[in-house]
């Protein structure tokens, strides 16, 4: 019989009242999920996060105060200065702008759960980040990252560092990112490329290694910004 699994701690960040007791009381209802804390804007999230060390914090975007890219970016930094495994972090999104979407992944969030999800997906979302996974639904991610780099098409692609160590990745490890970027999970790639799952999981691990991000979605972020899968890709 194997051992239960440990309690995932959230913090919520909202700056709306009704969202937050809403999500909490979901929560609360969840064996192995408890909200360990809560907070109204970004910089009261930072304070928070820092008291109460939780597995992961769900963002909100748009906030007084802090907004949830800056206070993302902060709560890593900061937990990188404490020398602390750092939470990881869903933002919350309506959609409404999806430029904040493609800002809020390069400051280091895990994905993005709609504010209208329902319980089944609000759990699942926390259970996927905390397991160290992404959330990368085709249909958020590409609409999202495919969206800014259309939009920065004309200016100049991207950090030189970033193009470099895609350089270094072989040409199957970049083939497999690729895949990633077009939202495929691991069996999806195997099923494509013609490799075993386990073949797949290693090429991924490489990957992120390589290219010195610590999930898909960082990696899919690197994709796109380098050039090597176009807007449309």
């Amino acid at each position: 019989m194997s051992a239960p699994r440990p309690t995932v701690s959230v913090v919520l960040v909202d700056d709306q009242p009704l969202l937050r007791s809403g999500f909490s009381m979901i929560l609360s209802t969840e064996p192995g999920i408890e909200v360990v804390g809560t907070a109204a804007d970004g910089a009261q999230g930072l304070s928070v996060v820092r008291q109460r060390r939780p597995d992961v914090v769900l963002m909100d975007i748009q906030m007084p105060v802090l907004d949830g890219i800056e206070a993302t970016r902060e709560i890593l930094s900061q937990a990188a200065a404490d020398r602390v495994a750092p939470p990881r972090v869903v933002m919350l999104t309506t959609f409404d702008r999806d430029d904040y979407l493609f800002d809020a992944l390069a400051a280091g969030a895990s994905g993005f759960l709609l504010k209208n999800a329902d319980a089944e997906e609000l759990v699942q979302a926390i259970r996927t980040v905390r397991d160290g996974h992404a959330l990368l639904a085709p249909e958020v991610t590409r609409r999202v990252i495919g969206a800014a780099t259309q939009q920065a098409g004309e200016q100049e692609r991207v950090p030189s560092e970033e193009a470099r160590r895609v350089g270094d990745l072989t040409a199957r490890e970049r083939e497999v990112l690729a895949h990633l970027a077009g939202g495929q999970s691991n069996a999806e790639i195997a099923r494509t490329l013609y490799l075993s799952e386990a073949t797949v999981k290693t090429h991924v691990s490489n990957v992120l290694s390589k290219l010195g991000v610590r999930d898909r979605v960082q990696a899919v972020v690197v994709a796109y910004r380098s050039g090597l899968v176009p807007p449309h890709g």
